[in-house]
């Protein structure tokens, strides 16, 4: 893995790349990813790991060594001890008796928002103190309301509640004013963090400040500056409020606005290409965090009419220092993490924000919830400056900065279709970034990052030791073929190519392999129950379709899902040859062997072979399966072959070698010669060294025109998948001897 660092992530700064900041974020140290811990394993003794838990608002102890979370469907306020961040442990669970929706830590307890609302319509909740000796609940003060973000100011002296009392968003479309009111709850505190006036709630009426639906202000996030005054973001009201905790008057209120994103997806497609502008869109700002004791910062995901896709800097007399515009988009689109399934109305969704002081430099922290990273940037007072992008799990939510440790923490909570909640954690002060490992340049045709994901594929130039060719699945609706640029570090995705003149209209392409006489071989997975075809394709290099092959039709009427994966061209015996891995067993095949398929382009036959399959080891079940197939030479292939698990679940990912030596193919019909296999590589250790879920689909693989192994994983388009690209380098290929 030194040389995945040396090759692949040290080099340029992303400031450098995207012209962000480039000469100060250069010289700035950076954060890199130490741990990500699974929710599940903070539930009691006997739990069943499978138990739903969710990690949401994150929050930690004055000393930064005990971590408090919110588990929604686990109704209980999670502590953690964090004393060593590379081994957090669990210290145990405050059952709430409702649903938890934020916490705040102070010196001698932690204090949760309860909703305990029977309804929409009887909205009730309250403020639960508990001891951080043993972790009891020392009290239960009634906030007046479905409570949603808790803060506790700096000095210890007040805990102020958004009292949301959320919409119905199945009554009436969920079109505002709809009753009851939220409002800001305020509960003052004794030097032992005891609320005094826990019978008597300060209720700080927000009615009849906006312009939008003013009789039904939400109240949606609140942060606290160090004089005591609070930003309230009224979210689907488009507003902003700050309140002085201690009189529990409204200092200033104001419209969050409008902005415009130039150069952004907009079409209800699946495809990352910047084909319009989001203008002028209501910001709907979501969480806040002070800058200073002037000046505070928006992410502006939207909720009922809006969503501006940024993040905007504020001052407290509500004038827009900046906004970001298309930023986040385009970081999404560069880094492969921009979430093109769902994104047409709100592109990555930027909910989360965070303010920290680390190396001598205000940092703020922005995060993506649909594209699953986070953005850094260094405050400078005026534009800020990109320094770095943060790879989180699955749907990050609420954010942390422990400055005193040199800690980040994200809270992610998604946690279904085998994706697990997870907390993850990052330390200050690593030399360069270790993520991304790719990364695209502009199209300048749109003015936009080349937008990119599910790459599935992975084949190097036979000349140029630089470049290297992949393409993307049937995620997207357009299949294209996109050139790698490895000379520096991260590698670029510098130009693609779109396949055309198929015979079907979307194509799963999840092989490819350089011609010998031009253009490339593609493999594009069927599927039976969507009629798609099993097929082998020949493409120029404009991505023109020249021929499209297709298997005899005695073995099609056998297939399954699972089908064409890695494609590689080789020559053998004075024959010119192409070989298609086929995933998974079919109809035909006998339990634990998969076929890899040989096409000889001269007389358009086919062969096959019979590739026996390793038995699941995962603890978790499932699958195992074939990825990639790369010619060393002579008949013999490297085969990538993976099981389907991923995390702490995945037993399975390795490098096995094959040869056609002394093996004819049958045709179909025939028995299969089964071939010899050894294992050469465990993979999973160069996977896991970047400290975050175990990625479930490696899925490229290939060896440079200079002699190196380049592994390739699948992102999944972002979708119920962490967004993760690695490009590994797993140094020579002469480690599979």
């Amino acid at each position: 893995m030194a040389n995945l660092r040396g090759r692949f992530l040290k080099g340029v700064s992303l400031a450098v790349l995207f012209g962000l900041g480039a000469t100060s974020a250069a010289q700035a140290d950076y954060f890199e990813r130490i741990n990500t811990y699974p929710v599940y394993k903070t539930l009691p003794e006997g739990a069943d790991k499978a138990t739903e838990t969710v990690a949401e608002i994150i929050y930690a102890s004055k000393d930064g060594r005990t971590l408090a979370f919110t588990d929604s469907p686990g109704e209980s306020i999670v502590f953690v001890n964090a004393a060593n961040p590379l081994n957090l442990l669990p210290l145990g669970r405050t059952a709430l008796g409702g649903e938890p929706t934020s916490v705040a830590v102070g010196a001698k307890a932690a204090y949760a928002g309860v909703n305990t609302s029977e309804d929409f319509v009887n909205a009730s909740g309250h403020l639960a103190v508990i001891a951080l000796d043993g972790l009891g609940i020392a009290a239960k003060c009634d906030a007046k309301g479905q409570p949603d973000s808790v803060a506790i100011s700096p000095d210890g002296k007040f805990i102020a509640i958004a009292i949301e009392n959320e919409r119905d968003e199945d009554l009436n479309d969920g079109v505002i004013p709809q009753a009851p009111a939220g409002h800001l709850a305020i509960f003052d505190l004794d030097d032992d963090g005891v609320p005094t006036n826990c019978d008597a709630v300060r209720i700080v009426d927000l009615t009849g400040l906006a312009e939008v639906a003013p009789s039904d202000p939400e109240p949606e996030f609140v942060s606290i500056n160090s004089k005591n005054h609070a930003v309230i973001t009224i979210q689907e009201n488009n507003h902003l409020a700050i309140v002085d905790l201690a009189s529990g008057k409204v200092v200033t209120h104001f419209s969050a606005g409008a902005a415009t994103a130039e150069n952004v997806p907009v079409k209800k497609a699946r495809m990352s290409d910047a084909s319009g502008s989001s203008e002028n869109v209501p910001r709907e700002p979501d969480a806040v965090a002070w800058i200073d004791d002037e000046r505070f910062v928006t992410a502006n995901e939207g909720d009922y009419k809006g969503g501006s896709r940024g993040f905007t800097i504020w001052n407290a007399n509500g004038d827009v220092l900046f906004d970001s515009g298309n930023q986040m988009e385009h970081l999404g689109m560069s880094h492969g993490h921009y979430p093109a399934k769902r994104a047409h109305k709100k592109g990555t969704e930027p909910e989360g924000v965070a303010v920290g002081q680390f190396g001598g430099e205000t940092l703020i922290f922005v995060n993506s919830e649909r594209g699953n990273f986070v953005a850094v940037y260094k405050d400078t007072g005026g534009k800020p400056e990109f320094v770095q992008l943060l790879p989180t799990h699955v749907g990050p939510e609420g954010l942390l900065a422990i400055p005193s440790r040199d800690l980040f923490a994200v809270a992610n909570e998604v946690d279904e279709d085998g994706v697990r909640s997870h907390i993850s954690l990052y330390q200050f002060g690593a030399d360069t970034p270790a993520y991304p490992s790719v990364t695209s340049v502009t199209d300048p045709e749109l003015g936009a990052p080349i937008g990119w994901g599910a790459l599935s594929a992975l084949a190097a130039d036979p000349k140029d030791p630089k470049k290297l060719y992949t393409v993307n699945d049937s995620f997207y609706e357009t299949g294209r073929i996109y050139t790698l640029d490895i000379s520096s570090a991260p590698a670029k995705i510098v130009s693609y190519v779109n396949v055309t003149g198929a015979s079907q209209e979307l194509l799963d392409l999840e092989g490819i392999s350089v011609a010998k006489d031009g253009g490339f071989w593609l493999a594009s997975e069927g599927h039976p129950k969507k009629e798609r075809q099993h097929l082998l394709l020949k493409v120029d290099t404009s991505g023109a379709v020249q021929e499209e092959i297709t298997l005899p039709q005695s073995l099609v009427d056998q297939a399954k899902r699972f089908s064409f994966e890695g494609v590689a061209e080789f020559e053998m015996d004075g024959k010119q040859l192409v070989a298609v891995a086929v995933q998974r067993e079919w109809n035909d095949d006998p339990k634990g062997y998969t076929k890899i398929a040989i096409y000889n382009p001269a007389d358009k036959s086919w062969g096959f072979v019979h590739y026996p399959l390793d038995a699941p080891r995962s603890a978790a079940g499932g699958w195992v399966g074939l990825s990639e197939i790369v010619s060393m030479g002579e008949g013999t292939f490297a085969i990538l072959e993976r099981d389907n698990k991923g995390g702490e679940d995945a037993a399975i990912k390795q490098i096995t070698v094959v040869s056609l030596e002394g093996v004819t193919p049958a045709a179909h019909g025939a028995a299969l010669p089964v071939l010899k296999k050894r294992f050469a590589m465990d993979i999973l250790p160069a996977m896991a060294e970047g400290k975050g879920w175990i990625l479930d689909k490696p899925e490229g693989l290939t060896i440079t025109a200079d002699g190196r192994l380049i592994l390739l994983t699948d992102n999944d388009g972002v979708d119920d998948a962490p967004g993760e690209t690695q490009l590994i380098d797993l140094g020579p290929a002469s480690r599979l001897n």
